[in-house]
């Protein structure tokens, strides 16, 4: 379960990442006046802001949900879920001898 949902983590951090570069700045209108006016072509004129501004959005909600269930299920877990092994128990090596009393003035 873990696992898949690594997966789908990866998958949709890319997607973001795929969509976030597709959008256009701020100044590439300007652009589009002088000249370079196929910007807009793929998606029509003024559609390519709203379907690319919600998939991103819709994407970013997924990815957040994603970490918190991450994030949960790594917490609550009684074994490593990398490693698929118990948590090693922490034990001193250092001998401990018992207390002398007798140097200590009464």
């Amino acid at each position: 379960m873990y696992e898949v949902i690594i997966v789908i983590y990866l998958i949709v951090a890319l997607a973001i990442i795929g969509f976030v570069l597709m959008q256009q700045g701020k100044g590439a209108d300007m652009g589009a006046s002088f000249g370079s006016g196929g910007s807009n072509t793929v998606f029509g004129s003024g559609g390519s802001g709203n379907f690319l501004t919600r998939v991103t959005a819709i994407l970013a909600v997924v990815f957040f949900a994603l970490s918190l269930v991450l994030g949960n299920l790594s917490t609550q877990s009684e074994t490593d879920v990398i490693l698929d092994a118990e948590k090693p128990v922490i034990t001193s090596d250092v001998p401990v001898s018992p207390v002398d009393n007798s140097d200590v003035p009464q």
